[in-house]
């Protein structure tokens, strides 16, 4: 019997209403994009702020220190590195502080990424378009006290930019490192993605135009991330790792076929 997909609910807050066809609310596929994303766009509302909402940069990865065996399709939390005193850090702790049972816990965030596959080039420009990857997770971030849930975070976090690179690294860290670099556990309440591949789709009067047809060129113009060949620094005396090398050539392999045949369909 095949395992069931599970699926965030579909909420007022999460569900897609655009291009609804092209939604996803399988936990594997959002959270596959969030951890295959360099980097996450974080946004929260600041008690003193004027009505703009701040939105931030942040590296994270998703995962589970109560269940470490946990897959992608599993329900997870995403953890966010961050420096010990920024604002979101100071923010989410107070929001961790004691609250009445009928509210939430932590500090309510919007994480959003998205991968841009191919430009799509059409006879009009209203048909022009991308395809694209994205994904939204809605949730509640309280800062992670526990050091045996900081170091998984740490090493689950370090291992997302390059994998075992945390055991590559030099260990243990150092009591400042650890002092000076915060964890956010977000827990998440909802979430969905959103995907176009495919070719052009021209109107069929533009198809039926020959003079159209005969002046303007269209097509698609795949888009994919590539990591260059690893460059030393000048005092390294270590031969680049397997890791590194087979990390780098995986990462070209898989983005050029993933944009490449979603181009095709």
């Amino acid at each position: 019997m095949g395992r069931h997909t599970l699926e965030y609910p579909k909420t007022k807050t999460n569900t897609v209403r655009r291009k609804s066809d092209r939604a996803s609310y399988a936990l594997s596929a959002i959270h596959s994009l969030i951890n295959s994303s360099q980097l996450l766009n974080v946004a929260f509302n600041t008690p003193d702020s004027s009505s703009f909402p701040t939105i931030l940069p942040m590296i994270g990865q998703m995962g589970s220190f109560d269940r470490p065996s946990a897959d992608l399709g599993d329900p997870l939390d995403l953890y966010l590195h961050g420096y010990v005193s920024s604002r979101m850090m100071n923010l989410a702790r107070s929001s961790s502080s004691p609250q009445g049972e009928d509210k939430e816990q932590g500090l309510p965030v919007c994480i959003a990424t998205s991968h841009v596959d191919a430009l799509i080039l059409a006879t009009s420009p209203f048909n022009h378009s991308y395809n694209y990857r994205s994904a939204t997770l809605f949730g509640h971030a309280t800062l992670v006290t526990d050091d045996a849930e900081k170091l998984y975070a740490m090493e689950l976090i370090t291992n997302g930019v390059v994998p075992d690179r945390w055991r590559a690294s030099r260990q243990p860290p150092t009591p400042a490192e650890m002092q000076s670099t915060s964890i956010l556990k977000v827990t998440i309440a909802s979430g969905s993605a959103k995907f176009r591949d495919g070719g052009v789709h021209d109107d069929r009067h533009d198809l039926e135009d020959e003079d159209a047809r005969g002046q303007v060129w269209t097509g698609v113009l795949p888009v994919f991330s590539r990591i260059g060949e690893p460059i030393p620094t000048s005092y390294n005396k270590v031969e680049t790792p397997v890791s590194v090398t087979d990390f780098v050539r995986n990462f070209n392999k898989e983005n050029e076929e993933y944009v490449l045949a979603a181009a095709k369909k």
